[in-house]
């Protein structure tokens, strides 16, 4: 089934959206005009959806279709804001092509709730539940069905009634009924996090499961992956912090380039040195200046949006 084409209203909203971020990310934005942009994000629930929306393409180059690709990227001489420019057009005129696709499907432009690359939310349901959206994430609701349904992104869910409550997902059906539920839905597959409470998983193509407090599960295509154990008391994501315990610098990059904007590369014998830390969120950039200070590699910055990390040079 096609997404349906956007009305122009929509196509108007967005556009705005998009020249709104170009205009920040210019750095010449005056006060006047922050101002304004403030009163036109509060002006309509649509204005302050489509700046969420238009925020979640900032750090997605790699989602460009080739031949823009290499036309923008390519090129030592785009500057910054072109390249903006040329991103953002693209959300604006074709939202049923790529915009459709994997990487930024129209569905989560259209979400109840989303977040940006980089950006958290907490939201209190009607009843007093809950829910936790973690960076580039996007959440359909159904209030009356108590169902909600994850179309991209991490999210959790902490019930603050014995009613049970519907967690819909690309990979099965989840029943929470009672405490708190974490999941995250990416390309490979789906993981469910019991903080507390219990929880019935019904994936879309295996036997049913339940799941207690400090236990999780990866859901996929290829199958269900075993039922582990966690320490429910470990800061996360929802508290803004990245916890590393002699982890992979591969495992960890991956996880910290989820919330920046932007491009992350690294050396391929940077992989498996082992990391531990506890890592603030809101500055992914300054995590990467500590791992430079604590681990043998140093940070080559292309652009202020562009870091590849490179094993440290050896002074002769």
């Amino acid at each position: 089934m096609l997404n349906p084409e956007p009305s122009a209203e929509a196509r108007q909203v967005a556009r705005a959206a998009a020249r709104w971020l170009v205009r920040v990310e210019s750095g010449e934005l005056t006060e006047q005009e922050r101002a304004r942009l403030q009163r036109w994000r509060e002006a309509s629930v649509a204005h302050e959806h489509a700046w969420h929306r238009v925020q979640a393409l900032r750090g997605r180059f790699e989602a460009l279709p080739p031949a823009v690709a290499m036309a923008t990227l390519g090129r030592p001489d785009v500057g910054r804001r072109q390249l903006l420019k040329c991103l953002l057009g693209l959300a604006v005129a074709a939202p049923a092509g790529w915009l459709a696709t994997r990487e930024l499907p129209l569905a989560a432009w259209q979400a109840d709730l989303s977040t940006g690359t980089g950006e958290r939310r907490r939201v209190t349901l009607a009843d007093g539940s809950v829910l936790h959206l973690n960076t580039a994430t996007a959440i359909d609701i159904d209030h009356s069905r108590r169902r909600l349904t994850l179309l991209r992104g991490e999210m959790s869910l902490r019930l603050a009634t014995p009613q049970p409550f519907l967690i819909h997902t690309a990979h099965g059906l989840s029943t929470v009924r009672g405490g708190e539920m974490a999941v995250r839905q990416d390309d490979a597959g789906c993981a469910f996090s019991m903080f507390a409470g219990t929880a019935d998983l019904q994936p879309l193509r295996y036997s049913a499961l339940t799941l207690g407090a400090g236990q999780r599960v990866r859901v996929s295509d290829r199958g269900i992956g075993p039922i582990t154990m966690f320490d429910t008391r470990q800061p996360g994501w929802r508290e803004g912090v990245l916890v590393a315990l002699d982890q992979p610098l591969g495992d960890v990059l991956r996880d910290l380039d989820r919330y920046r904007p932007g491009v992350l590369r690294w050396a391929p014998e940077l992989e498996a040195l082992r990391v531990t830390g506890t890592f603030m969120l809101d500055d992914p950039d300054r995590v990467l200046t500590i791992l430079a200070a604590t681990l043998p590699l140093e940070v080559h910055w292309r652009t202020r949006y562009w870091a590849t990390l490179a094993p440290r040079k050896k002074i002769a």
